[in-house]
């Protein structure tokens, strides 16, 4: 066999993708499976969005689009920005791309260098350290923990900055944890930020508007910080379109300039008819997007209540995105009813997925082995029966 490349070696398959592939394989086994492994809004994307992709359609956009994306996208992007977050940016600042994933990727590739350092928050989702690795650089993980309610501290941040560091990754409202950055804490860590020069910071907005604690806030607000940040999000979570793959960054132009520079090179630009859809989707009525909002705080509360009822879990309230992240590891060293022993999360995970046939995923790959997720954008019907049988499959271990 041949030797795949060393870049390759370095990095580690997604988890969540993992699991979600074994829940699929035993369901065409026909095997009654929760999926709550997987970060996807189970609504439909709104028909005036879908209207305006077969419009794009039957109009022929079916041709290469620019590279940053089409001009009268990135115009309702800058409107958007302007108008839900009081950031004032031009087209030639924003640039869309297959997706916030990508938008992410290319950030970190534009910016990190081999031998720089990245912090990374933990819990944080799973690409992050991967792309790091991707780029040559070096994950700085800084453990927020389950009792700080998973927020890094400025103290903590100050501690973790070396004169390698390039780029702080922060994501709010967060996956996999549902924590929110409020305003106060967000001046904090901008405070900290600004005293290193050529520090940046990535901030992952794509759950922006599942947010159950009132107004989003933006690090790219406060004085000074627009020029350090790269603030990245998208369509897929707020509007139910993931698999539209279209997300963006707004950054200072060198930055843009550079993502587009090296997107041009691995896909030019995004999907023509999703660039059209996306468009609809910030220009057109908002309703949609509070009435999915409120569907999903429903479920939050729904979660949070039976979750708290099972002995042996740990949980906190998420303030924002569609996780919960619940304390787990008092049930490690416990023996299943087969004999075999949890040791960790992902065993633990395991054990949910063949004894109660729930999909879920071990903290392990999130960076804090103590916890696991769980998504709860699925039905109530879903959430109601996957704790049940949580309840039950981790009653059946024994100490």
């Amino acid at each position: 066999m041949g030797q795949l490349s060393n870049r390759l070696q370095r990095l580690a398959p997604s988890a969540t993708l993992a699991m979600s592939q074994k829940s699929a394989e035993m369901k065409a086994q026909g095997i009654d499976v929760i999926n709550m492994s997987v970060g996807e809004p189970d609504f439909n994307t709104p028909d005036h969005i879908k209207e305006a992709a077969k419009e794009a359609v039957d109009q022929n956009y079916s041709r290469y689009s620019p590279v940053p994306g089409y001009p009268e996208l990135r115009k309702a992007i800058v409107k958007k920005l302007k108008q839900e977050n009081g950031l004032d940016y031009t087209p030639a600042e924003i640039l869309v791309s297959n997706g916030a994933k990508q938008s992410v990727c290319n950030t970190v590739m534009a910016l990190v260098n081999p031998g720089e350092e990245v912090i990374i928050p933990a819990p944080y989702w799973v690409s992050y350290p991967q792309m790091a690795l991707l780029a040559g650089g070096k994950p700085v993980v800084v453990e927020a923990t389950f009792e700080q309610d998973f927020k890094m501290t400025p103290q903590q941040l100050e501690a973790a900055i070396t004169p390698q560091t390039r780029l702080l990754i922060l994501c709010s409202p967060s996956n996999p944890t549902g924590s929110v950055y409020n305003k106060e804490e967000l001046r904090a860590l901008a405070d900290v930020i600004l005293k290193h020069d050529d520090l940046y910071v990535l901030a992952d907005e794509i759950y922006e508007h599942i947010n159950y604690v009132g107004r989003h806030e933006s690090i790219a607000q406060f004085p000074g910080m627009k020029e350090r940040t790269i603030v990245v999000n998208g369509v897929s979570k707020a509007y139910a379109m993931t698999g539209w793959r279209i997300g963006y960054i707004a950054a200072p132009e060198w930055i843009v300039k550079g993502c587009n520079k090296l997107q041009g090179q691995y896909t030019s630009g995004p999907c023509s008819v999703s660039q059209k859809a996306a468009q609809a989707a910030y220009e057109e009525s908002q309703q949609c997007v509070e009435e999915m909002r409120q569907a999903f705080e429903r479920r939050r509360d729904l979660i949070v209540s039976l979750a708290k009822d099972i002995p042996g879990l740990e949980v906190n309230v998420p303030q924002g995105a569609f996780y919960l992240f619940p304390k787990c590891a008092s049930f490690y060293g416990s023996t299943t009813p087969d004999g075999q022993v949890i040791q960790n999360s992902t065993d633990l995970a395991m054990y949910l997925l063949q004894e109660a046939h729930v999909a879920t995923v071990g903290g392990d790959a999130f960076g804090d082995p103590a916890c696991f997720r769980m998504s709860y954008a699925t039905s109530d019907d879903n959430i109601r029966e996957a704790m049940r049988r949580i309840k039950e499959g981790l009653a059946k271990l024994r100490k």
